[in-house]
């Protein structure tokens, strides 16, 4: 059964950093995509950062400033975020998709961030 759970989310100050972890279980992810999302209040999910085995990338805002990063031992995915503000204010979510699909087909519960002073 795949599962993904999400961690380290909490409230940080703007400038802040806060790091991210997804640990996955039931599958292995070597053969999946890794993704990292988000959702703002009142707002649609977005996509921030992926991992595959082409090598790594981030969108829009959370370029330069994300990190995406993958421990395939520890079967974990986690996203380094520095110099944050309000507008970070979100529900992030992990995502995971097999390498050959088109769609995220699997997704963890989300864990919220908060970036207020």
């Amino acid at each position: 059964q795949v599962q993904l759970v999400e961690s380290g989310g909490g409230l940080v100050q703007p400038g802040g950093s806060l790091r991210l972890s997804c640990t996955a279980s039931g599958f292995t992810l070597t053969y999946y995509d890794m993704g990292w999302f988000r959702q703002p209040p009142g707002k649609e999910r977005e996509s921030l950062c992926a991992i595959s085995w082409a090598g790594t990338y981030c969108l829009g805002s959370a370029k330069g400033r994300f990190t995406i990063s993958k421990d395939t031992a520890k079967a974990t995915v986690d996203l380094q975020m520095d110099n944050l503000t309000s507008e970070d204010t979100a529900e992030y979510f992990c995502g995971a998709k097999l390498s050959i699909s088109s769609t995220w087909d699997y997704w963890g519960q989300g864990t919220q961030v908060t970036v207020s002073s």
